[in-house]
């Protein structure tokens, strides 16, 4: 049976570091049908309650330079002193099969990707600076000097909300959700995401 939409969408999250992005992403993707997603692979060590290849997939920065060489990344970037790249592989096999697919990253991969294809981008805000330092020091698996350069990249990343599609600020985690997925949910519906295959059964 020929469905009504035949292609997947890709969407974009950035934010910076503590807004609360990677928790949002995962959280609509449990909850939403038809949508995955992305996990990105990683040369950082993994946090305390980590999963490899569920939040990351953690690698050495060795193989992450040979995936590179290799062109296996549709985008990567150094963040924090830490590599962060994007399969090509596992976001088109999903796009192709009809599967729409959420992508955290950073504003510099971002930027890559937005030259490289068409994707919905959402910048994720949080309310404030002092909200943000919080967040950060409740992980309590960064450094002083750590929080410190996180909070000064804060205010650049921040400077690029205007690149993107959207913005949601995350004040209450249930509200930004609720406005996550009414951006996906909206873009469904697009007349673009039609299959004309589809039409035709109406005798068009």
């Amino acid at each position: 049976m020929t469905t009504w939409n035949h292609r997947g969408s890709l969407f974009v999250v950035s934010a910076p570091s503590g807004a609360g992005k990677t928790t949002l992403c995962q959280r609509l993707a449990s909850e939403l049908e038809n949508i995955r997603h992305s996990v990105s692979y990683t040369t950082r060590k993994p946090r305390k309650g980590e999963v490899n290849d569920r939040d990351y997939t953690f690698i050495d920065r060795d193989t992450f330079m040979r995936m590179v060489a290799a062109d296996d990344f549709v985008e990567w970037a150094e963040v924090h002193g830490n590599l962060y790249g994007t399969s090509k592989n596992r976001i088109e096999e999903m796009i192709v099969s009809g599967v729409d697919v959420m992508l955290d990253i950073d504003t510099q991969g971002a930027a890559q990707m937005r030259k490289l294809r068409k994707a919905v981008c959402i910048f994720i805000m949080p309310p404030s600076m002092e909200v943000l330092r919080q967040r950060i020091d409740t992980r309590r698996s960064n450094s002083p000097d750590d929080i410190e350069l996180r909070l000064r990249r804060a205010t650049d990343e921040i400077r690029e909300y205007k690149n993107y599609d959207y913005v949601i600020v995350n004040d209450r985690f249930e509200d930004a959700l609720a406005g996550l997925n009414a951006i996906v949910t909206a873009e469904r519906l697009r007349t673009e995401r039609i299959n004309p295959q589809w039409v035709k059964n109406f005798g068009i």
